[in-house]
């Protein structure tokens, strides 16, 4: 049976260049192949520990009435906010959570969701959650950046080659808590014994959007990745680890190099938390072929429209409006 591989997090951030090297050379191997790994014996500097990680999921012991405040448009019509903030289960959407923003202000763009700043609950609600959440972003930040030089020199690239795109980027720390299946059964009247695991799939087969992600899981199973020949794999839950995946955007970046796996996320009988980081590039940040000898080529497009594209199609974004004009406004403006 097929697992998903396991790599040290430590040569990502060692100056031992035959070290690193080899480190490299495993990741774009795993990246190719599985599109799935997982970073372990991350330093303590950046782990997220399980009572951090229990801090963090205090969300969700707010009331109603507090995540409404904190709620995207698309579900309470008079807040302002569009991309940032809280969902909740509703009709489709079989989880519910909370995205959050960048800790330092990205460029906004007017009419622009995704430039938009987060909202907070206020820390009479949840003292420290701000400054905890803001804290973590900031640790996986460093992650995804580690992770970009490493696949930057294994893409034979400078290895800070992509970082300008990433100055100002929009990446997104993301809580999620999936109910128990009974709960969902009851919700949306579905069968409450499934005759197999493959008729609960209650995540959505789906590829992530961006460049990568890096997940925190809770200990409870139930997220699945697929192989090349169509098996699903379960991925495991590591304590002080990060469950790495790449995304579609750095599928079509690399011209085909990386690949972005197809996952998903099986119903379960109690309820299960997940803690992902989308690492991203600003929403200007334009993407061109990468300069390999005979390498694919593409029309050159925003990362921003790229998003919006892609993550039109996930339940929890599609009522929401779309910015105005994005790219041509970007092209007017002499965005490069």
């Amino acid at each position: 049976m097929e697992e998903i591989p396991l790599i040290a997090s430590e040569p990502l951030f060692c100056l031992n260049e035959p070290h690193r090297k080899k480190n490299d050379a495993f990741i774009m191997r795993e990246a190719a192949r599985m599109g799935f790994l997982i970073l372990t014996d991350l330093p303590e500097s950046i782990c997220i520990r399980q009572k951090t990680r229990d801090a963090l999921l205090r969300f969700f012991d707010l009331s109603e009435t507090q995540k409404q405040r904190l709620s995207r448009r698309s579900t309470v019509p008079n807040n302002t906010n569009r991309y940032r903030g809280y969902f909740p289960l509703s009709s489709g959407i079989i989880k519910e959570g909370m995205d959050i923003g960048p800790v330092a202000p990205v460029l906004s763009t007017p009419g622009d969701a995704l430039t938009e700043s987060t909202p907070y609950p206020e820390d009479s609600e949840l003292p420290g959650w701000g400054v905890l959440s803001r804290q973590i972003h900031s640790r996986l930040e460093i992650v995804g950046a580690a992770l970009m030089r490493a696949l930057a020199r294994g893409l034979g690239l400078e290895e800070n080659f992509f970082a300008p795109a990433f100055k100002g980027g929009i990446s997104t720390l993301r809580i999620l808590r999936y109910p128990p299946w009974p709960r969902l059964a009851e919700l949306y009247r579905l069968p409450l014994k499934p005759i197999s695991l493959d008729r609960f799939n209650i995540g959505g087969e789906h590829v992530d959007s961006g460049f990568v992600t890096l997940l925190q899981q809770d200990g409870v199973e139930g997220l699945q990745a697929q192989s090349k020949d169509g098996v699903w794999i379960d991925v495991p839950h590591l304590e002080n680890s990060l469950v790495v995946n790449f995304g579609q955007l750095l599928q079509r970046w690399s011209g085909g190099r990386i690949r972005a796996t197809t996952h998903r996320v099986l119903g379960q009988d109690r309820t299960r938390h997940s803690i992902p980081f989308f690492y991203e590039p600003r929403v200007d940040a334009r993407i061109s072929p990468l300069p390999f000898r005979n390498g694919p080529q593409f029309e050159p497009f925003f990362y921003g429209d790229h998003l919006w594209q892609a993550i039109s199609a996930f339940p929890e974004f599609q009522s929401t409006e779309r910015f105005t004009n994005f790219s041509d406004h970007r092209i007017r403006n002499g965005a490069h």
